[in-house]
């Protein structure tokens, strides 16, 4: 009968060294499984610094094409693209405009890159509506779903055209996964475009800086009545189900930090590919909490990173996704 203490010594024994330490891990992060969102903005000549959030910048079409190279140099292989259009309008349709802001970044980057790269898009109009909602709005106020949907639509389409290998509806309508999926097979995507669906989207105050970035905050009102209740586990799960059933290839939790229950029961549930949103409030807490001299913040992020692997998601998507590839070379 082995001693009480022997499990205890076992596991000391595997600590003793760095190398035994990392024979053992059980987790790994690699930079493979880092995403890079990016921000493209047209009407700009140089790229605008975003004050809340530290080492991230809104693109000229050079800069994002520059961005790409260096991320791809450090093995970051998967951008996510979002657009800051000059004009905006209640229906969003820059954003399914074929010569917008971000079907340009996409040819672009497929055009440096060929099919080394994987490129996504957000598919979502909150950047592109002048009143900052995810949708056309109804005379009362509220959002149009079906109108939404109908807009999501079209503009997978014409990112699928400029070179999207995925698009990723943000905007949590109802069936939106199913009005892609159909729109992108009956315009012969099929085969070449995947949906990574933001089916567990959570109506959180951790969005702040990202608003900064992307010009996206709601003119009135919030998005409660369509991103979900924090407080709400179960319906995360069943969200994610449905997406799963419309069709989609991937799917995503938003928070990722704050969120490791969801995306622990979502991907037990699933099994499906899973990524998680490491929030630009997360990322710009972290800064903030070094800046002051409270954390070593290259640790807390790493260590934030890792614990979202941990929980489940297959792919992080973060701001600190150059950071953390070079940090695991050794750079």
């Amino acid at each position: 009968m082995l001693p009480a203490a022997f499990p205890a010594a076992r596991a000391r024994r595997l600590r003793r060294s760095p190398a035994l330490r990392a024979a053992v891990r059980e987790t790994r992060l690699t930079p493979d499984r880092l995403v890079a969102p990016l921000f493209l903005k047209e009407g700009i000549a140089e790229p605008h610094p975003v004050a809340s959030m530290p080492g991230v910048s809104q693109h000229t079409i050079d800069s994002l094409r520059a961005e790409a190279k260096d991320l791809a140099a450090v093995g970051v292989t998967t951008l996510l693209l979002f657009g800051v259009p000059r004009r905006k309008d209640a229906q969003g349709s820059e954003a399914f405009n074929p010569d917008g802001i971000v079907q340009r970044g996409l040819r672009a980057l497929r055009d440096d890159h060929g099919e080394a790269l994987v490129l996504a898009a957000d598919t979502c109009l909150d950047e592109f509506t002048d009143h900052g909602h995810c949708g056309p709005l109804r005379p009362d106020g509220t959002i149009d779903n079906d109108a939404a949907n109908d807009a999501y639509a079209r503009t997978a389409v014409t990112q699928a055209e400029a070179g999207a290998d995925v698009v990723a509806p943000s905007g949590m309508m109802d069936g939106q996964v199913a009005a892609i999926r159909a729109a992108l097979d009956g315009a012969g995507h099929g085969e070449t475009a995947a949906i990574m669906a933001y089916c567990t989207k959570y109506a959180s105050a951790l969005y702040g800086p990202f608003r900064d970035a992307a010009e996206c905050a709601p003119s009135f009102g919030d998005r409660t009545t369509y991103q979900m209740d924090p407080a709400n586990a179960d319906e995360g799960v069943r969200e994610a189900l449905a997406d799963t059933a419309e069709g989609a290839d991937l799917l995503l939790v938003k928070p990722a930090a704050t969120y490791l229950d969801v995306i622990h029961r979502v991907k037990e549930a699933t099994r499906m590919p899973l990524a998680a949103y490491h929030t630009s409030g997360e990322y710009a807490m972290v800064h903030a909490a070094a800046e002051r001299g409270w954390i070593d913040g290259d640790a807390v992020m790493a260590e934030t990173l890792l614990s979202i692997r941990r929980a489940g998601a297959d792919l992080l998507i973060t701001y600190a996704a150059g950071w953390m590839a070079r940090r695991l070379a050794g750079a």
